[in-house]
Protein backbone atom coordinates (compact mmCIF):
# COMPACT_ATOMS: atom_id res chain seq x y z
CA UNK A 1 0.00 0.00 0.00
CA UNK A 2 1.17 3.42 -0.72
CA UNK A 3 0.60 4.64 2.56
CA UNK A 4 2.87 2.15 4.36
CA UNK A 5 5.81 3.08 3.35
CA UNK A 6 5.10 6.74 3.50
CA UNK A 7 4.87 7.88 0.05
CA UNK A 8 2.23 9.74 -0.75
CA UNK A 9 -0.89 8.18 -2.88
CA UNK A 10 -1.43 8.47 -6.39
CA UNK A 11 -4.12 10.09 -8.06
CA UNK A 12 -7.85 7.68 -8.39
CA UNK A 13 -9.91 7.46 -11.27
CA UNK A 14 -12.88 4.90 -11.57
CA UNK A 15 -15.76 4.23 -14.30
CA UNK A 16 -18.30 1.86 -13.87
CA UNK A 17 -16.79 -0.88 -16.26
CA UNK A 18 -19.22 -3.57 -16.62
CA UNK A 19 -22.62 -1.17 -16.46
CA UNK A 20 -20.65 1.07 -19.25
CA UNK A 21 -20.36 -2.22 -21.15
CA UNK A 22 -24.08 -3.18 -20.81
CA UNK A 23 -24.79 0.34 -22.19
CA UNK A 24 -22.89 0.29 -25.21
CA UNK A 25 -24.70 -3.30 -25.78
CA UNK A 26 -28.14 -2.02 -25.28
CA UNK A 27 -27.38 1.04 -27.25
CA UNK A 28 -26.12 -0.83 -30.12
CA UNK A 29 -28.89 -3.27 -30.30
CA UNK A 30 -31.81 -0.58 -29.53
CA UNK A 31 -29.79 1.57 -32.79
CA UNK A 32 -29.75 -2.19 -35.04
CA UNK A 33 -33.61 -2.41 -34.02
CA UNK A 34 -34.35 0.94 -35.32
CA UNK A 35 -32.17 0.92 -38.49
CA UNK A 36 -34.13 -2.64 -39.50
CA UNK A 37 -37.20 -1.05 -39.06
CA UNK A 38 -35.97 2.17 -40.95
CA UNK A 39 -34.80 -0.13 -43.74
CA UNK A 40 -38.78 -1.98 -43.93
CA UNK A 41 -40.40 0.74 -43.94
CA UNK A 42 -39.27 1.19 -48.42
CA UNK A 43 -41.54 3.42 -50.08
CA UNK A 44 -45.11 1.82 -49.15
CA UNK A 45 -48.32 2.55 -48.55
CA UNK A 46 -51.05 1.67 -46.38
CA UNK A 47 -54.48 2.60 -45.81
CA UNK A 48 -53.17 5.73 -43.55
CA UNK A 49 -49.81 6.24 -43.72
CA UNK A 50 -47.61 6.74 -47.19
CA UNK A 51 -43.52 6.24 -46.07
CA UNK A 52 -41.41 7.59 -47.68
CA UNK A 53 -37.24 8.03 -47.14
CA UNK A 54 -37.35 10.99 -45.14
CA UNK A 55 -39.39 8.63 -42.71
CA UNK A 56 -36.78 5.99 -43.18
CA UNK A 57 -33.53 8.46 -41.97
CA UNK A 58 -36.06 9.88 -39.25
CA UNK A 59 -36.45 6.25 -37.67
CA UNK A 60 -32.81 5.39 -38.27
CA UNK A 61 -32.04 9.12 -36.91
CA UNK A 62 -34.32 8.25 -33.89
CA UNK A 63 -32.59 5.04 -33.34
CA UNK A 64 -29.37 7.48 -32.90
CA UNK A 65 -30.67 9.73 -30.28
CA UNK A 66 -31.81 6.75 -28.22
CA UNK A 67 -28.50 4.69 -28.56
CA UNK A 68 -26.98 7.85 -27.35
CA UNK A 69 -29.49 9.02 -24.96
CA UNK A 70 -28.33 5.38 -23.51
CA UNK A 71 -24.92 5.63 -23.31
CA UNK A 72 -25.14 8.56 -21.50
CA UNK A 73 -26.26 7.16 -18.69
CA UNK A 74 -22.55 5.64 -18.14
CA UNK A 75 -20.89 8.86 -17.95
CA UNK A 76 -20.33 8.17 -14.24
CA UNK A 77 -16.59 8.88 -13.27
CA UNK A 78 -14.70 9.76 -9.75
CA UNK A 79 -11.56 11.75 -10.16
CA UNK A 80 -9.31 12.41 -6.42
CA UNK A 81 -5.90 13.62 -5.76
CA UNK A 82 -4.18 15.05 -2.65
CA UNK A 83 -6.60 18.03 -2.44
CA UNK A 84 -9.66 17.02 -4.00
CA UNK A 85 -12.15 15.04 -5.30
CA UNK A 86 -14.76 15.16 -8.34
CA UNK A 87 -17.63 12.66 -8.75
CA UNK A 88 -19.48 13.28 -12.02
CA UNK A 89 -22.60 11.06 -11.94
CA UNK A 90 -25.48 10.94 -14.31
CA UNK A 91 -26.29 14.75 -14.56
CA UNK A 92 -24.97 16.24 -11.44
CA UNK A 93 -21.11 17.18 -11.07
CA UNK A 94 -19.62 17.73 -7.66
CA UNK A 95 -16.16 18.42 -6.76
CA UNK A 96 -15.11 18.75 -2.93
CA UNK A 97 -12.24 19.22 -0.58
CA UNK A 98 -11.16 16.43 1.42
CA UNK A 99 -11.93 18.39 4.36
CA UNK A 100 -15.35 18.28 3.82
CA UNK A 101 -15.37 14.43 3.31
CA UNK A 102 -16.08 12.36 6.19
CA UNK A 103 -15.65 8.62 4.83
CA UNK A 104 -15.24 6.97 2.24
CA UNK A 105 -18.04 4.04 2.01
CA UNK A 106 -18.96 0.97 0.51
CA UNK A 107 -21.13 -1.36 2.40
CA UNK A 108 -21.63 -5.01 1.77
CA UNK A 109 -24.79 -4.89 0.21
CA UNK A 110 -24.65 -1.95 -1.40
CA UNK A 111 -24.93 -1.38 -5.30
CA UNK A 112 -22.14 1.46 -5.32
CA UNK A 113 -19.68 3.62 -2.99
CA UNK A 114 -20.79 6.54 -1.43
CA UNK A 115 -18.91 9.77 0.05
CA UNK A 116 -20.19 10.39 3.99
CA UNK A 117 -20.09 14.18 4.18
CA UNK A 118 -19.24 16.15 7.08
CA UNK A 119 -22.58 18.11 6.97
CA UNK A 120 -24.25 14.76 7.36
CA UNK A 121 -25.28 14.21 3.62
CA UNK A 122 -24.26 11.67 1.47
CA UNK A 123 -22.74 11.51 -2.33
CA UNK A 124 -23.59 8.36 -4.14
CA UNK A 125 -20.33 7.40 -6.37
CA UNK A 126 -21.90 5.49 -9.22
CA UNK A 127 -18.46 5.01 -10.72
CA UNK A 128 -17.54 2.33 -7.80
CA UNK A 129 -19.90 -0.18 -8.94
CA UNK A 130 -20.17 -3.23 -6.61
CA UNK A 131 -20.26 -5.60 -10.05
CA UNK A 132 -16.91 -4.37 -11.00
CA UNK A 133 -15.55 -6.62 -8.39
CA UNK A 134 -11.76 -6.02 -7.76
CA UNK A 135 -11.87 -2.75 -9.65
CA UNK A 136 -13.93 -0.91 -7.93
CA UNK A 137 -12.06 -2.25 -4.49
CA UNK A 138 -9.47 -0.83 -5.37
CA UNK A 139 -10.62 2.65 -6.12
CA UNK A 140 -12.00 2.32 -2.86
CA UNK A 141 -8.71 1.45 -0.91
CA UNK A 142 -6.97 4.46 -3.02
CA UNK A 143 -9.80 6.74 -2.14
CA UNK A 144 -9.28 5.84 1.07
CA UNK A 145 -5.99 6.47 1.13
CA UNK A 146 -5.95 9.82 -0.01
CA UNK A 147 -9.03 10.74 2.36
CA UNK A 148 -6.36 9.77 5.19
CA UNK A 149 -3.29 11.54 4.25
CA UNK A 150 -5.23 14.47 3.60
CA UNK A 151 -6.96 14.64 6.89
CA UNK A 152 -3.67 13.47 8.25
CA UNK A 153 -2.48 17.43 7.34
CA UNK A 154 -5.46 18.92 8.33
CA UNK A 155 -5.14 21.38 11.48
CA UNK A 156 -6.45 19.64 14.89
CA UNK A 157 -10.02 21.41 15.27
CA UNK A 158 -10.75 23.32 17.96
CA UNK A 159 -12.85 21.74 20.97
CA UNK A 160 -16.73 22.02 20.93
CA UNK A 161 -18.27 23.98 23.61
CA UNK A 162 -19.90 20.29 24.59
CA UNK A 163 -16.26 18.12 24.42
CA UNK A 164 -15.12 17.68 27.72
Amino acid sequence: MAGVTGTPPGPVSAVPRRMRLLLAGLGAIVLAVMVVVAAGLKETTNTVVTYRTSDQLAIAGLGLVLAAGILFLGRSRVDADAARVRVRNVVVHHELPWQAVRAVRFDPKSPWGALLLENGDEISLLALQAVDGEHAVRAVEGLRALHAAARASDPVPPPLLYDN
